[in-house]
């Protein structure tokens, strides 16, 4: 029975980073061994174990062979003849294809040390093609790994199209889709995850309403990067550089869909794009089943982004509306978040990443000044149920006509 470390922690080591965490291999046991060592089982498909005291996953030597479609279509065979080679050269890439032994030496068969030094994302072998979910993961570790200059191997993106192509990527489940794309997402270069899967054509399988955004021309004066794919991007790198929380990176990645759906003949404006992309925004909550939070945003940003960038030009009454419908009264983080989003919307405009956005302090101000507004007194003037609600809704209106006037533009 020999143990190895193996993966990303010997990848992170090699390249310097901080390890997370750490996968082993077990060669040579046998699943019976595991558990009369103490190891707890936790795999349902293949042989797992958890170490009785770090609680660090262990996994038995073993084999694979494609039986179905999609993620789950495997057949594997672990067993203690199974060979640490075996093992390797089963995984996705050859920086994720190395191992260390006890006393840190590294078994590197399909010269993963090579492809780091060379800062190249390249598949082990050409059973890559056959996990669809391999498109995305290659798509998040070049989202990770571009500050350091890695890209991906043309071969290994040509592998990524025949997948695409070939129809597999829709027997991924969407909770298996949306780990991958909630945590490309979160990664260091968010766009770069989005401008790979466009590269390889898995874009138009997975997202098809961002992928016909690429092509579609904005107005010059307002988007001087003309594009609106090219723009999608650029906002999803302002939301990385900020540290964006992903609601706020999923609603980027949506605002703008509903500009694929203006005529071409009525280019490069998109009137009315925000209400009819909601429907748009919608389906593709529903079809990646993303979380409430991040669903919630994205629709509220698709309908009122405009809106937060004319800030400073709504009247009381529009802006009391927009912060009623935000239910900014019980839920002040995600008006906050709705102004992230805007911002980041605003500097994800080639030449202007560095321009202030005053809509958003205002917009916050605004959303103070309303809150401010006391209860008490009402009620203490006999104001109950509608009427109450109507008289709080008076006193916040005009708390926000003085807040416009103390901010106006001099």
């Amino acid at each position: 029975m020999q143990i190895y470390k193996v993966g990303g922690a010997v990848r992170d080591r090699l390249l310097g980073r901080t390890v997370s965490e750490v996968d082993w291999v077990v060669v040579g046991a046998s699943a019976e061994q595991m558990l009369e060592l103490g190891y707890r089982p936790v795999g349902a498909d293949f042989p797992v174990f958890l170490h009785p005291q770090t609680g660090e996953e262990y996994a038995l030597a073993r084999t694979e062979r494609k039986s179905g479609r999609g993620y789950g279509g495997f057949t594997f065979h672990a067993s203690p003849d199974v060979t640490l080679e075996q093992d390797l050269i089963r995984r996705d890439l050859t920086v994720n294809a190395m191992a260390e032994d006890d006393q840190g030496n590294l078994i590197d068969p399909n010269n993963g040390q090579q492809d780091l030094e060379a800062r190249i994302l390249r598949h082990v072998s050409p059973a890559f093609a056959e996990d669809p979910l391999r498109v995305l993961r290659v798509a998040r570790f070049a989202a990770r790994y571009a500050p350091l200059g890695f890209s991906v191997a043309p071969e290994t993106l040509m592998l990524m199209r025949q997948l695409a192509e070939s129809g597999e990527l829709a027997h991924l489940t969407a909770e298996r889709s949306w780990k991958e794309i909630s945590r490309a997402l979160m990664e260091p270069r968010p766009d770069v995850f989005v401008q790979v899967l466009r590269d390889c054509g898995a874009l138009a399988a997975l997202l098809p309403e961002v992928d016909d955004l690429f092509g579609v021309p904005q107005p010059q004066a307002h988007h001087p990067e003309i594009d609106t794919g090219v723009h999608v991007l650029s906002v999803l790198r302002q939301c990385a550089e900020h540290d964006q929380p992903l609601n706020v990176r999923w609603a980027s990645l949506l605002h703008d869909v509903g500009k694929g759906l203006t005529p071409e003949d009525e280019w490069p404006r998109h009137i009315a794009h925000e209400q009819k992309g909601l429907r748009l925004i919608q389906a593709i909550n529903e079809r990646c089943k993303a979380p409430r939070d991040c669903a919630e945003l994205a629709m509220l940003v698709g309908e009122f982004h405009t809106h937060g960038h004319r800030a400073l030009e709504l009247r009381p009454s529009t802006l009391l509306e927009l912060l009623q419908r935000f239910d900014v009264f019980r839920r002040p983080q995600r008006f906050a978040e709705f102004v992230a989003a805007c911002e980041m919307d605003a500097r994800g405009r080639l030449g202007l990443e560095q321009r202030e956005y005053p809509q958003g302090a205002y917009l916050l101000g605004a959303a103070e000044a309303a809150r401010q507004v006391p209860v008490k007194p009402l009620l203490e003037k006999g104001f109950k149920g509608a009427e109450l609600g109507e008289a709080l809704n008076r006193e916040r209106l005009q708390a926000l006509k003085a807040y416009k006037a103390q901010h106006a533009p001099s």
